[in-house]
């Protein structure tokens, strides 16, 4: 599967993969509490909870993040309620946001959430440590 019009999430430094190649992807940003955010901040953040608002896509999300291994076969995660081409929408628009890379293997689809992915959305929602 092509990941074409696809927003590419942004390079960080650091990106936590130990390699310290500025490799790594993730939805940006640094702390709500830090700084106020740039306009491309807070347009890729802005990107990254839109498409976390929507239910399903939430459920598709975490059963990714959550699957043994760290990626889930379409056919792992289509349980969510609605018909699998409403379900093919949900994971277009959580790739476009830069939440999901997928894989095509044969006829099946598999999509995985990057470390780094999660470790920035956790950093983002951060309080600064006390002093």
């Amino acid at each position: 599967m092509s990941n074409a019009n696809v927003a590419p999430p942004l390079e960080v430094e650091g990106d936590g993969d130990g390699h310290g190649d500025g490799h790594g992807v993730a939805p940006c940003c640094p702390p709500l509490a830090e700084r106020p955010m740039t306009a491309v901040e807070a347009e890729v953040a802005a990107r990254m909870f839109k498409a976390l608002g929507d239910p399903v896509r939430l459920r598709l999300f975490s059963a990714v993040a959550s699957h043994e291994g760290g990626e889930a076969c379409v056919c792992d995660i289509s349980d969510v309620g609605v018909s699998q081409p409403t379900v093919s929408h949900h994971l277009k628009k959580l790739r476009e946001a830069g939440l999901l890379t997928s894989d095509r293997r044969g006829t099946w689809v598999y999509y995985r959430v990057e470390p780094s992915v999660l470790a920035a959305m956790g950093k983002l929602l951060t309080l600064p440590a006390a002093v």
